[in-house]
């Protein structure tokens, strides 16, 4: 039983450090609106009740419009699980959302199959060709999404989406401390390969948007 719990310990110190190596060498990469400036803006989803954001995932699509509406960005990558459908999934959910902001359809780009962080991080890469992102998240899922695109090859930089208070925001960070380590193994060790990148509507292909940007 000694050497178990001195096991269980020893991972669970292991965990804590690497999160916190992640925590500081991410901060420096965390920008404000006056330095953002990137190829295009990646918006991690967060969730939809009834066919409306969530408070996290609104703030998190209304930080990329600002940015959008600074000319930081101008296109809008909306990241997210699309399995329930084209018009509740959360990547449509997102681009109402950013519609009715303003943003107009041409600028925004539909990545059904951002089922993870990891997925969205990848496909930045393997897929839409982004060589510079931001990452449009709150600030307990920054450090992560950035150390994941880094160790995927991706030069990101962070932009913070909290823009209220958030209930229940303390099983968040506390989620983080196992999920930092998962996406640690996921980029170093076992590198899945998501599903297909997809695109709804009218729009044209990612590589022909972006490089129109």
């Amino acid at each position: 039983m000694k050497k178990l719990f001195r096991l269980a310990l020893f991972l669970a110190l292991a965990c804590v450090v690497v999160r916190g190596v992640a925590h500081v060498w991410a901060r420096g990469r965390i920008l404000p609106a006056a330095q953002a400036q990137a190829d295009a803006a990646i918006v991690f989803g967060a969730g939809v009740r009834n066919g409306n954001p969530t408070p996290m995932l609104y703030d998190r699509v209304a930080a990329a419009v600002d940015l959008y509406k600074q000319g930081r960005v101008k296109t809008l990558v909306m990241s997210g699980d699309a399995s329930m459908g084209a018009t509740y999934g959360e990547p449509a959910v997102m681009k109402r959302t950013a519609m009715q902001m303003g943003v107009p359809e041409r600028a925004i780009i539909l990545d059904n199959a951002g089922f993870s962080t990891y997925d969205t991080c990848y496909q930045t890469r393997q897929t839409l060709h982004v060589k510079k992102p931001i990452l449009i998240t709150q600030n307990f899922h920054l450090d992560r999404a950035l150390m994941t695109c880094a160790l995927l090859g991706v030069n990101a930089t962070g932009y913070s989406a909290d823009l209220r208070e958030y209930r229940g925001v303390w099983w968040n960070y506390l989620r983080e401390v196992p999920a930092t380590v998962n996406a640690v193994i996921e980029t170093l060790i076992t590198r899945p390969t998501p599903g297909p990148f997809q695109r709804e509507g009218r729009m044209t292909t990612s590589n022909q948007l972006l490089a129109n940007s």
